[in-house]
């Protein structure tokens, strides 16, 4: 979908540090993450909350309370008055987020507030009645676990698709091992001094547990990818190519953004707006899912009127390194020029907020370099995939 008017203000734009599954913030509700992150980047920067109309919540794990979430955290925020629509696609559930907001936007919304947030670590179990069952016997599911393991339709994991394409296409366990270092040694480079680049758009997490105060100022859990020592490490499965260092781990996070017109957008910012040009989705065959961000954003360049050699920096949501391989033989992009200070394959995977923070990492390279045309795009469960495309003055 191509949009004519809509912007994220200059500065307007956070995410939250990401935190390995069963880490500092494990048993913090994303509910109540959501509303202390989002909290402190209002006030960080000097937003007044009541300039907002509504709020667009991007969830996809159930927590304690969340069937009342878009109202709930706006009441926590200040905003009793305000609600909004809740929305949730899996991985592309930011670029979904992002395209409801927009949506509302150009027809006449005023300003939204998107927020995206998920927490992998104790997900519930989820308890289905079975009346025809013999005794009634109910079923359960691991709600984050089973669907890690298995997609209902294809039948297949995530992982077995991963290892699918790579088979296909003859990717190599080398080229593989090459890209997760690579990202690796990019997510370095937003670390240099003292984490310049991210403090541009992180905000720490403050939340409490019971009567424990839990503080986060950055990412936690992240392991290293050193080139050699990853190359003795076993392979995911018999005969794969993905080890635990080529693909992404279960985070834990809150992300967001205010989303208006252009003009208004100018008027709130702290630097240079980003307008949002276009999103676009995909879903290609069964058990291919890595394939699919290249469609993805093929649609949202076509909607914009772009072509990808227009386009001055990318980001992607790349679960397995094999992703971005596919990404760069498909469009002729060298892979050493995406991602330039890493992705989810380093920083992890809270679901929601991925892609809210690979943008905003875009939107802060494209500001840093004086302007540009920026993409994202990422894959998501079902063979599926989500695109934005952003263009930052200068």
């Amino acid at each position: 979908m191509k949009y004519d008017d809509v912007a994220i203000p200059g500065g307007l734009l956070w995410s939250s540090p990401f935190v390995r599954w069963q880490g500092a913030v494990s048993d913090v509700s994303s509910v109540d993450l959501a509303t202390a992150v989002t909290t402190r980047a209002l006030a960080e920067r000097q937003v007044d909350p009541s300039i907002i109309d509504e709020v667009v919540l991007g969830i996809t794990i159930p927590q304690p309370g969340f069937f009342f979430g878009p109202p709930t955290i706006a009441a926590r925020i200040g905003l009793p008055a305000v609600t909004g629509p809740m929305v949730s696609q899996a991985c592309a559930t930011t670029v979904a987020a992002l395209h409801a907001a927009a949506a509302s936007v150009a027809a006449g919304s005023g300003t939204e507030l998107v927020i995206t947030t998920d927490r992998t670590s104790n997900g519930p179990t989820v308890i289905y009645p079975q009346s025809s069952a013999p005794g009634g016997a109910p079923r359960s599911e691991d709600f984050v676990q089973s669907n890690f393991a298995r997609d209902p339709w294809a039948g297949t994991s995530m992982l077995a698709a991963a290892e699918t394409v790579a088979r296909e296409r003859q990717i190599s366990r080398e080229e593989i091992d090459d890209i997760a270092a690579l990202r690796y040694e990019q997510y370095l480079g937003a670390l240099a001094d003292e984490r310049a680049f991210q403090r541009n758009y992180m905000v720490p997490i403050e939340a409490t547990v019971g009567r424990r105060a839990v503080t986060v100022a950055e990412d936690a859990g992240i392991r290293p990818v050193d080139r050699a020592a990853i190359s003795a490490l076993p392979s995911a499965v018999a005969d794969g190519v993905h080890t635990g260092a080529s693909q992404t781990h279960p985070a834990d996070g809150a992300a967001g953004a205010l989303v208006t017109t252009t003009a208004r957008a100018r008027e709130l910012s702290d630097g240079p707006v980003a307008e949002i040009l276009s999103t676009g989705f995909a879903r290609v065959a069964p058990t291919h899912m890595p394939e699919a961000p290249v469609p993805a954003a093929l649609r949202a360049l076509d909607a914009a009127g772009l072509t990808i050699r227009q386009v001055d920096a990318i980001t992607t949501h790349n679960p397995f390194a094999v992703n971005d391989i596919v990404f760069a033989r498909e469009t002729g992009i060298d892979a050493a020029k995406m991602n330039s200070f890493g992705c989810s394959l380093i920083w992890g995977h809270p679901q929601a907020p991925t892609g809210m923070r690979a943008i905003a990492e875009l939107v802060t390279e494209l500001t840093q370099r004086g302007g540009g045309i920026g993409l994202f795009t990422g894959c998501a469960a079902g063979d599926t995939a989500g695109a934005v495309v952003v263009r930052v003055g200068g």
